[in-house]
């Protein structure tokens, strides 16, 4: 799966992704760092790309439509969290296969000990 990463997300979780065979793209690396959500939601749609933040606006599925993006991936991260934390709550998820397999036209909304799908509008 190709993912795109927001900046509110380690670097650590690209590395992360490619261990598990992901392709992924830093909004960092792209020009895109301090731009709104919706400029990111628009790059991802356009290049088919899977969104993976901690920002809650993206679970938001009246402004970002599951069924309109290749996937959302929402990690709440919790208050005073580590980069090794947020590392392993994606570990977690990614150690199900099967769950990133279904990820399309989809919101994951990951937690520690568990992760809730939404389809979408």
């Amino acid at each position: 799966m190709h993912f795109l990463v927001d900046e509110d997300l380690p670097r650590a979780v690209n590395k992360l992704l490619k261990q598990y065979g992901h392709e992924a793209v830093d909004v960092r690396d792209i020009g895109l760092r301090g731009v709104k959500d919706v400029e990111i939601a628009r790059y991802a749609q356009s290049q088919k790309l899977c969104i993976l933040s901690g920002d809650l606006g993206f679970s938001d599925i009246r402004k970002y439509p599951p069924s309109e993006y290749a996937g959302l991936v929402v990690i709440r991260i919790p208050k005073g969290a580590t980069a090794t934390l947020i590392v392993g709550l994606l570990e977690s998820f990614l150690k199900g296969d099967k769950l990133v397999s279904e990820l399309v036209g989809k919101l994951a909304i990951v937690e520690a000990g568990h992760v809730r799908f939404r389809k979408g509008q």
